[in-house]
């Protein structure tokens, strides 16, 4: 049990108890943003990173297409889910009851992803859970940390594996962190020849759509497009927000919102005004940022994520596949931060049937730093042959749970 003097602080018991959840199914607090993939829905999504791809946004376009129907984008699955854990028994809830490392900083690091199928117009989606590591280290900036990783298993509506979504948090002391932060931020205002470049980026944008890109067309070297997306406002996240949900704490506002206070107090730290808030505000919040060691509020993992995605969508076509996708958090994008998202082919490959073309990927800001360099393997049509979806790795989830566990035990 975590006492008020280890909240905040990391412990060895609090890594030892995390460690014992290891391939145990999580149930899912949150009911799902969306219980179904529907026109509004995917739209609401894609608007909110800047897609107005007509595979997502028209069925009338979409049913033309090889897939018959609208389809979701490949992130579009972070609305979703409906809980496919077991009922846990009394035991199991003792064991996941609270949160090991309460009153630390979790900051997403990794996350990589596997698509197997689409989701379709009129999907449900189901999501099985599942934590598979646990791993102390030390930061520069945070001092001890905890990496953990978790797996979420999606499934579509009739019980086929859609996706796999891996992804490793760092927790971190916040008192440490805030301590030790030594980053200078200066955001100088845009003058009007940055602003017009940006301006041009967003003119310029093509997507391949019903053109199919060919295997064989492509050449080792040749860059993708580049996509821009910011510079980033606060009217950006919450525009995000609509679409994605608002995913960690649960949804809901005033005697909604007053009920989850009750039941989680931590969740809701007080503002200025000693009024409980969100622990989400950081993100909307310069002051909330600022208590926590922050030079200001920043992005989601989950954005650009979903931007390297729209770089990948937009090339490939409606004829290609986005198969995986590995990317890693390594700095913050602020409010106010111009993020070039830009990609070049690094390889291409047969393989077991699959027309593989693997990429080398990047978010890099206007100062220069990368902050999110990231790999992908798409599969392209040839010209005397369509893609061919990749088979998942099992036939049903408790499968592809052991798939994964054992994965993650040899890597």
């Amino acid at each position: 049990m975590t006492t008020a003097e280890d909240f905040g602080v990391l412990t060895d018991e609090a890594i030892e108890r995390s460690r014992r959840r290891l391939g145990v199914p999580k149930p899912q607090r949150n009911p799902p943003h969306n219980y179904e993939v529907t026109w509004d829905g995917v739209r609401h999504f894609a608007y909110g990173y800047g897609d107005d791809n007509p595979l997502y946004c028209d069925p009338g376009y979409a049913t033309g297409t090889r897939w018959g129907s609208l389809v979701a984008p490949p992130t579009f699955l972070y609305t979703m889910g409906e809980d496919a854990a077991p009922e846990p028994d009394p035991e199991t809830k003792a064991l996941l009851k609270g949160d090991p490392f309460a009153g630390l900083g979790s900051y997403q690091a990794v996350m990589e992803f596997e698509w197997w199928r689409p989701l379709r117009l009129g999907d449900r989606c189901r999501v099985l859970q599942t934590q598979v590591g646990v791993q102390p280290k030390t930061s520069g900036f945070g001092g001890r940390t905890v990496h953990v990783t978790n797996d979420y298993l999606y499934t579509n509506g009739d019980g086929e594996l859609h996706a796999v979504r891996r992804g490793t948090w760092i927790n971190v002391e916040r008192h440490t962190s805030k301590k030790r932060a030594k980053e200078k931020l200066e955001q100088p205002p845009y003058t009007a020849e940055q602003l017009a470049e940006i301006d041009a980026a967003y003119a310029a944008e093509t997507r391949r759509g019903a053109e199919p890109r060919y295997w064989e067309d492509v050449e080792i070297g040749d860059a993708l497009p580049a996509r821009v997306k910011g510079p980033l406002t606060t009217t950006d996240v919450i525009v995000w927000h609509l679409g994605w949900g608002m995913q960690l704490t649960p949804p809901g506002a005033f005697k909604i919102a007053a009920g989850i206070r009750r039941k989680a107090p931590g969740l809701y730290p007080p503002n200025a005004l000693n009024i409980p808030d969100t622990v989400q505000r950081l993100h909307w919040e310069p002051e909330r940022a600022a208590e926590l060691g922050l030079p200001n509020s920043y992005d989601y993992g989950g954005m650009r994520e979903t931007w390297l995605c729209h770089l990948l969508t937009d090339w490939i076509g409606d004829e290609g596949w986005l198969w995986q996708l590995r990317c890693e958090h390594r700095g913050f994008n602020y409010i106010g931060d111009a993020t070039w998202v830009r990609g070049e082919v690094v390889d291409k490959r047969r393989v077991g049937g699959r027309n593989e073309v693997h990429l080398e990927l990047r978010c890099e800001n206007q100062r220069g730093e990368v902050i999110t360099p990231g790999t992908a393997v798409v599969l392209l049509p040839t010209k005397d042959h369509p893609v061919d979806l990749p088979a998942p790795p099992a036939s049903d989830l408790p499968g592809a749970v052991a798939h994964e566990l054992a994965r993650f035990s040899i890597d």
